[in-house]
This record gives structure tokens, sequence and C-alpha cells, in this order.
């Protein structure tokens, strides 16, 4: 075969992958909009959290995020739903984040009971 030919097979190949991709997954424009809406979503809360919390309070929130992002989210909300409800008056700071943190610890506080079970043995006479 010669070169020119390849390459016609091989344009014609990738039109043809391209167009399977397009049409075989209709759902990638629907996941690229949710995607687009998740994101601009977290860019809003991004903003919302820097105009109430202080540099220090948003870097101490930014370490938890990294260590435990489940609990950092639950306090964001907390945050988030105190100044929605005009109980924040002035910017949280970092002293005022630590108590927030206290707080959300004792309530989401889980108690762990571990129970120990001894299977018998063939050897037990009971």
């Amino acid at each position: 075969m010669a070169d020119p030919e390849l390459e016609a097979i091989r344009q014609r190949r990738m039109q043809e992958l391209m167009a399977q991709h397009s049409m075989g997954n209709p759902d990638s424009e629907q996941q690229k909009s949710q995607d687009e809406a998740k994101r601009e979503a977290d860019e809003q809360r991004q903003m919302m959290l820097s105009q109430i919390l202080t540099s220090e309070a948003r870097a101490r929130l930014a370490r938890i995020a990294l260590v435990k992002p489940e609990k950092a989210r639950g306090v964001e909300d907390v945050i988030l739903r105190a100044a929605q409800m005009g109980q924040i008056a002035e910017k949280v700071s970092e002293e005022r984040l630590i108590s927030l943190l206290e707080q959300f610890n004792t309530q989401t506080t889980k108690e762990t009971k571990v129970t120990i079970r001894r299977r018998p043995s063939v050897l037990d006479n009971e």
C-alpha cells in the first residue's frame, strides 16, 4: 500500500470513531452540563465562604478538608446557613471556627461498639 492510501484509510477510520463516539454517547452532553453546573456551584460556594471567613479560618478549613472532607463540608454548610439566616454579622475568625468545629464534633460523634464473639471450637465440651 502506498502512503496516501494508508493516510486515507486512517482518516476514514478516525472519522468513523469520532462519529461513533458522538452518537454512541448522547449522555456526554448532559454529563458535561451537569459537571459545569457543579463546578459553578462550587465556585459560588467558595466565593461566599471567602466573604464570610477570615483568611486564617479559610486556611484552617482547607487543612481540615484535606484530612476529612465530609467534616469540612458539614462545617461549611453550617456557616453558610447561618450567614443566609443573618446570624453572622461579621467575618468568622479562626477562634469562632474552632468553636463551630467543636460543636460540630459533639453533634456528629459516632459511638463505636466492639463485640467479640468467640467461635466454638471442636475441643470445647459444652
